[in-house]
C-alpha cells in the first residue's frame, strides 16, 4: 500500500500570499489546457489506413467482424485489454482503467462513438471476468484473430516463427520470451460506403487519460507517491479489502 502519511516541513503561508503563486501556477495550467486542445486537433489531422483486412471476433452472439462492432456508429473505440489465452484473470492496470469506463459509454454514444473491450483470452474467460468485475461495455476475443498481432499488443508464436518484429509504442524492440501481451487503444473510422480506416493507436501511458482516478489524486498534496506504477497499490476493485498483493509480474503487465 502506497503511503498517505502526512506531509511535513511544507511551507505554510498567508492566505495573500497562497492566492499570488495559486494564480502562477494556473497560468501553467491554462498552458497545458491550449496544448491539450492543440495536441487533440494535430491528432484529428493525422493521415488514416485503410483497413483491407477483414478481422473476425467471437461475442457474445456469435462470430462478428470489425465492421460489426461499429454497431451502426461510424466511429470505434477499441480498448486493447490484456488477457492472454492461458491467464486466469484479466491484467491489473487494465483492470483498473476498465473500472472507469462504463460510465462514459451513456455520452461517448451520443457523439456517433461505439466502444469495445478485445483480449485474446477465449470468450467464455472474457464474459466470466466481466461478470465478476461488474462492467457493462462490450467484450470479444481476439483469440482466433491477428487483430492483436497487427495492431502490437500481442506477440505470439506464430508471429516469432514469421519473425515478426515486435513493437512497443512504435519502436522496434527485441522480442520476449514466450507470448506476450501490450496494453492500448485504437480508434477506427467506418465511412458511409463501409470502409474502415485505422486513425490513432496509442500504448503506456498514453492512454492514462480514461483513468480519471489518476486525475483525481493527481490533485491531492501527497499526489500518486509511486515508485513503481500503480501495481504497487492497485488490486482488483474486488480484491481491496481482502489484504492480497498483486498477481506475481504484475509490475511488468503494462501497469507502469
Amino acid at each position: 500500500m502506497v503511503s498517505t502519511a502526512p506531509i511535513t516541513g511544507h511551507q505554510v503561508v498567508s492566505s495573500e500570499e497562497w492566492l499570488d503563486a495559486r494564480k502562477e501556477h494556473l497560468a501553467n495550467e491554462k498552458r497545458l489546457t491550449r496544448m491539450r486542445d492543440e495536441l487533440a486537433a494535430e491528432r484529428r489531422a493525422l493521415p488514416w489506413v485503410k483497413v483491407d483486412k477483414e478481422y473476425v471476433f467471437d461475442g457474445p452472439d456469435g462470430k462478428v467482424t470489425l465492421a460489426d462492432l461499429f454497431e451502426g456508429r461510424s466511429q470505434l473505440i477499441v480498448n486493447h485489454f490484456m488477457f492472454g489465452p492461458d491467464w486466469e484473470e484479466g491484467c491489473l492496470g487494465c483492470s483498473f482503467k476498465a473500472d472507469h469506463l462504463d460510465g462514459a459509454l451513456l455520452h461517448i454514444t451520443q457523439r456517433d462513438i461505439s466502444f469495445v473491450n478485445v483480449s485474446r483470452a477465449p470468450l467464455t474467460k472474457l464474459v466470466e471476468f466481466k461478470k465478476r468485475m461488474g462492467w457493462n461495455f462490450r467484450c470479444v476475443s481476439s483469440f482466433d484473430s491477428d487483430f492483436n498481432s497487427d495492431f502490437h499488443v500481442s506477440y505470439t508464436e506464430e508471429d516469432r516463427a514469421a519473425g515478426h518484429p515486435w513493437l512497443i509504442n512504435f519502436e522496434e524492440q527485441e522480442a520476449p520470451a514466450g507470448e506476450t501481451e501490450e496494453s492500448g487503444i485504437s480508434i477506427f473510422f467506418k465511412d458511409a460506403r463501409g470502409d474502415i480506416y485505422h486513425t490513432y493507436s496509442c500504448f503506456i501511458r498514453g492512454d492514462e487519460a480514461m483513468m480519471m482516478s489518476y486525475s483525481l489524486i493527481d490533485l491531492t498534496p501527497i499526489g500518486r507517491n509511486e515508485t513503481h506504477g500503480l501495481a504497487e497499490w492497485v488490486r482488483l476493485h474486488d480484491l481491496y479489502d481482502t489484504g492480497s498483493k498483486a498477481a506475481d509480474g504484475s509490475s511488468d503487465c503494462g501497469c507502469r
